[in-house]
């Protein structure tokens, strides 16, 4: 009989169940869109009831589709929208607010007095982030602040706490009739409350932010020895089936663009783009405004470790001329509007809307459009739009460069915007080293598939993973290096129009 792997993609705007094969090809897919909530500028939320039924309709959708009996798949791995904030009620399993998503930047007013008393870099030493608006810990704190009886609710053990990937584990293994409370090193080290070095959560960063230890997950590695637990009959998998996999959705594009090297470097474009590149057992501190985090765990063998860059704005601008501004009707239409011009018609387009991630980490950003003469039409709005993503990417590739002193040869790409060929040829023109996609490009999905499938045997090691990826296209730069270098320059020159606005 023939076994596939389950991969449940839980995204900032969507969520999916894939199913792969042992080849790494995928059996069948399902996906479900969830409302995005903006309860006032810069609040983003979700609601985690809705996700979660959202995760049990393409569950049930998939195995539909792909026709299969329960008993075939082998393993389960989940990957996620990290950061995501959930506070609940472990006995009644309901959230005691809505999910403060990632992009939020509510919390900013608590991350500037942290940084009154001790700097933005206050905490780095320790978990390798800044103090920003972007981490789970700072919400956890800004919940506990706003609604009075959650302090006696944790006393009482009421209380838990989770990033997508830990709410998901614990309604599939059960919920409120005995679900697992756990989530993997990745995920943990986004929180800005877990010790790289320990690989457990930090006692002395736990006081400071007054969040009680025992609403955390325990936290394990990304492809465990053992499952970290079964799914239960009552569940949308009707079954009992490992769970096995747990790892960030940009982790998890690492595993599965197999960048298993030091210095191999994977790049995905979605809502926001984020470039990580593999340091090995060695956590790299940043001075350029990277974040230091864990790459993945396997087994027992020791925690690799990753320097990442965010660009907050890359699909969502995408989104927004769509949206917002009605420019194109459909998401792909953008790359035929940008192909109407032949340059961006000297416009630059920081999109700062929620504030610049790295290497700036400034909230104060908003998004400004620069060079606008009456020359300009929508087609050079398109084009100028396409182009932010790729020059955001640059300046995380620079800053990652000075940090590691790895020189990077190529660069593997992933993420919806991928099949946006004007975007790849534009981005390895401005990169000026080869840009690599491959034949699966759901690798998000496909690394969370890989580290439940380690965990049961479905695959041997990394070497066998390799075998399963293959390229499909590879850009090469055709820019002059003046032309290169004057552009990029105009680019930064744009970005210091963006900050100081808030």
């Amino acid at each position: 009989m023939k076994k596939i792997i389950a991969a449940i993609d839980q995204g900032t705007t969507s969520t999916r169940c894939i199913l792969f094969d042992q080849e790494g090809r995928i059996e069948a897919v399902a996906q479900k869109e969830h409302e995005q909530i903006y309860p006032q500028p810069g609040w983003v939320e979700h609601n985690p009831l809705e996700i979660w039924a959202c995760t049990q309709e393409v569950i049930r959708e998939v195995l539909q589709k792909a026709n299969l009996k329960v008993e075939q798949i082998a393993a389960i791995g989940v990957t996620n929208q990290r950061e995501t904030t959930i506070l609940w009620n472990p006995k009644t399993g309901q959230p005691y607010a809505n999910a403060i998503v990632w992009q939020d930047t509510r919390t900013k007013s608590i991350c500037d007095q942290l940084a009154s008393e001790g700097g933005q870099d206050r905490f780095r030493e320790k978990v390798g982030l800044p103090l920003a608006t972007y981490f789970s810990g700072p919400k956890i704190k800004w919940l506990f602040d706003q609604i009075p009886s959650l302090r006696a609710e944790a006393s009482k053990g009421n209380v838990l706490f989770g990033t997508i990937d830990t709410w998901l584990l614990w309604q599939l293994s059960g919920g409120v009739n005995g679900g697992v409370h756990i989530t993997d090193v990745t995920n943990a080290s986004r929180t800005m409350l877990m010790n790289l070095k320990t690989l457990d959560w930090d006692d002395e960063i736990l006081q400071i932010l007054d969040i009680p230890r025992q609403i955390l997950p325990r936290i394990l590695p990304s492809s465990p020895i053992e499952p970290y637990a079964y799914t239960v009959a009552e569940g949308p998998f009707g079954a009992s089936i490992p769970l096995c996999g747990d790892v960030g959705d940009q982790q998890a594009a690492l595993m599965g663009q197999t960048c298993y090297e030091i210095g191999e470097a994977k790049n995905t474009y979605g809502t926001g783009c984020f470039m990580l590149m593999n340091t090995g057992n060695q956590i790299v501190q940043s001075k350029k405004g990277l974040l230091t985090t864990v790459a993945y765990q396997i087994g027992n063998s020791p925690a690799t470790y990753a320097l990442e860059g965010s660009v907050a704005i890359a699909g969502a601008l995408v989104q927004w001329l769509r949206d917002n501004l009605g420019l194109i009707s459909s998401s792909q239409e953008i790359e035929t509007l940008a192909r109407t011009v032949e340059d961006n018609g000297g416009i630059y387009f920081v999109p700062a809307f929620s504030g610049l991630f790295a290497p700036y980490w400034r909230s104060d950003a908003r998004g400004v459009i620069v060079g606008l003469t009456r020359y300009i039409n929508k087609g050079h709005l398109a084009r100028a739009a396409l182009e932010a993503t790729a020059f955001q990417t640059k300046e995380i590739l620079e800053a990652m460069l000075q940090d590691s002193g790895v020189e990077l040869k190529s660069l593997k790409v992933d993420g919806g915007m991928v099949r946006n060929e004007l975007l790849m040829q534009f981005q390895a023109d401005i990169l000026n080293v080869p840009v690599i996609r491959p034949i699966i490009t759901e690798t998000t999905a496909l690394g969370a598939a890989f580290a439940a499938g380690l965990c049961v045997q479905y695959w041997s090691g990394l070497e066998d993973l390799r075998k399963h990826w293959q390229v499909d296209k590879i850009w090469y730069s055709t820019m002059s290096e003046e032309e290169r270098q004057r552009q990029y320059r105009y680019w930064l020159k744009a970005v210091q129009r963006s900050l100081d606005w808030v």
